[in-house]
């Protein structure tokens, strides 16, 4: 019943917002009673929390060059972008919709930012740049810059952009990256899990 409840709560909270979705929605979606939810879940803030922590999935780095890892990143960011369920980062998303900094979400949306943070940076310290951790932030933001230019928008092509935009900042630092960015494309369809998995509402086997 827990992963039930948990389902739900993950397409319901990213689809309407999680200031609109009260227990009862949530009880009358699953057809249950508010002393079973409660059994599980004392609270909203505890429903809340549950949500976003099954949402943190470790970012997995493979054996394959590590600029074509991180150019396929921007792939599965377009693809993601392109979902019509995509409503945006839900890590960002809660933390706008809380407004409350004690609130423990807020410390899950920070644990996300500090994965994909050392992602990039594991990746960029195998090129042996000169400075991996500016590069890292500066690639954060391309994607953060993506994620929320598409939000209004509704365009997943900026992902593109922000790519292209890698692919600068990699050769600026001494990355030759024209070698594996037409491999880029076709290994990303392969995986169909984007790196980022936030685009839409999805399940515990996804």
């Amino acid at each position: 019943m827990q992963e039930r409840v948990l389902e739900t709560v993950d397409c319901l909270f990213y689809r309407d917002g999680i200031r609109a979705v009260g227990m009862d929605k949530i009880t009358a979606e699953i057809g249950i009673s508010k002393r079973t939810l409660y059994d599980y879940f004392p609270s909203k803030d505890r429903l809340i929390t549950a949500y976003l922590a099954r949402r943190l999935i470790p970012i997995s780095i493979s054996e394959r060059p590590a600029e074509e890892q991180i150019l396929e990143s921007f792939v599965h960011l377009e693809r993601s972008l392109a979902d019509e369920e995509f409503r945006g980062c839900p890590f960002v998303d809660a933390v706008v919709e809380l407004k409350d900094p004690d609130h423990a979400a807020n410390e899950i949306a920070l644990s996300f930012r500090n994965q994909r943070h050392s992602w990039l940076l594991e990746l960029l310290d195998r090129l042996q740049i000169a400075h991996p951790e500016s590069l890292a932030v500066q690639l954060m933001l391309l994607i953060d810059g993506a994620t929320a230019a598409a939000v209004i928008r509704r365009d997943p092509k900026l992902a593109r952009a922000a790519r292209d935009a890698a692919r600068v900042l990699l050769a600026a630092a001494g990355v030759d990256s024209n070698d594996v960015s037409a491999n880029v494309g076709a290994i990303a369809e392969k995986n169909n899990r984007s790196w980022v998995n936030q685009a839409k509402c999805h399940h515990a086997d996804v």
